[in-house]
């Protein structure tokens, strides 16, 4: 079963429990997804970004199959948190075509949403794309996104 790790930060918070409520019927009608709540619990407005987009970034590299969600106002504080990570590919997706395009080019693992600045219909639009992509394999996408993970000077 391929896991699907999620968090927020406040901002963020209200959108991740519409999705924890709402969206795993959607996504997950042959229970072949295990969404997985890395926090937080409740809300705080004194929350930092960094706490949710670490926790989601280590999980996803401990589990290879797995994917992950992340909310913040923006989605720009937890996709440069989550890309600090090597094996990392968050991408903040604010349409549906930016969600499939991240898959198909960039084999992307943690789609990043700006809950201030889309709706739950397109917030749950993006997930389904992002989780429904499958990569391309073509030898300049698997160059490309080796490069990603190599040593900058």
């Amino acid at each position: 079963m391929t896991k699907i790790f999620i968090a927020s930060d406040h901002r963020g918070f209200e959108r991740k429990m519409e999705i924890l409520s709402g969206l795993v019927p959607a996504l997950n009608p042959n229970n072949s997804y295990e969404l997985v709540d890395l926090g937080p619990d409740s809300l705080d407005q004194n929350d930092d970004y960094n706490d949710g987009a670490i926790a989601v970034a280590k999980n996803v590299l401990s589990n290879p199959e797995s994917f992950g969600i992340l909310l913040c106002g923006s989605a720009i504080g937890v996709n440069i948190q989550a890309n600090r990570f090597r094996g990392i590919r968050a991408v903040a997706c604010y349409n549906e075509k930016l969600a499939e395009l991240a898959r198909l080019h960039n084999n992307a693992n943690i789609i990043c949403i700006p809950a201030d600045f889309i709706d739950f219909p397109t917030t749950v639009k993006c997930i389904k794309t992002f989780l429904s992509t499958t990569p391309l394999s073509d030898e300049k996408y698997l160059r490309r996104n080796n490069r990603l993970d190599e040593v900058q000077e």
